[in-house]
Order: structure tokens, then C-alpha cells, then sequence
């Protein structure tokens, strides 16, 4: 059904009302009438804005991105002391440590900033 005849039909059926049971019951038929009409507004407008908003996902908080952080270096520096007191040559497992420790920091940073810009 077209949205501007519902419209019509309500306002067509409030004027019956008020012819059938007269001007006494104008007001609480106006009422009723226009609380109808503010509920499609709120209604087309929910539609409206629901089709032009993007899917947009929460960005992480900047508390988690901080504990993340922390996490990291909590357990990279320590394991990098520990690999170079223990092996003779640990620069490729340091690295392969570290740049996993940054791969992960960078996509969780960036989870959130990437759905924004959609």
C-alpha cells in the first residue's frame, strides 16, 4: 500500500469518526489522528536514516587498544631478553616475535578505524 494513501485513509477515516459521532469527540479524534501521523513520521524517518547510515561496528575503546599495548610489551621485551641470553643467533625468531607482536597490535588498532571510513 502507497504510504501517502494509508496517510489519506487515516485522515479520511478521522473525519467519518468525527461526522458520525460529533463535534463532542473532534478533539480526542484529532489526537488520536495525529499521534498516528507522528508514529509514521518517527517511523519513515527510522527508515530513512537506517538506509543511508552504514553498517558501522563499535570502534575498539582506546582502553583496550592501551591494554593490548601493554600485554605486548609485558611479554615481548622479556622474551627477547630471554632469546638472547639463551640462543647464539636469535635474530630471526626476535624478529619474527616482534613483527607478529606489531601485526597484531596494528590489526587491532585498526579494526575499528577501518569500518568507519566506509
Amino acid at each position: 500500500m502507497d504510504r501517502s494513501s494509508s496517510s489519506g485513509d487515516e485522515l479520511r477515516a478521522a473525519v467519518e469518526a468525527r461526522r458520525e459521532l460529533g463535534p463532542e469527540f473532534e478533539d480526542s479524534l484529532v489526537e488520536g489522528f495525529l499521534e498516528k501521523m507522528d508514529s509514521e513520521i518517527d517511523r519513515r524517518v527510522d527508515e530513512r536514516l537506517a538506509a543511508r547510515a552504514p553498517a558501522i561496528r563499535p570502534s575498539v575503546a582506546a582502553g583496550q587498544r592501551l591494554a593490548l599495548s601493554i600485554v605486548s610489551l609485558t611479554l615481548g621485551v622479556p622474551s627477547t631478553v630471554a632469546l638472547a641470553l639463551i640462543l647464539d643467533n636469535p635474530g630471526f625468531v626476535l624478529a619474527v616475535i616482534w613483527v607478529g607482536i606489531i601485526a597484531v597490535n596494528f590489526a587491532f588498532a585498526g579494526g575499528g578505524q577501518h569500518d568507519r571510513r566506509r
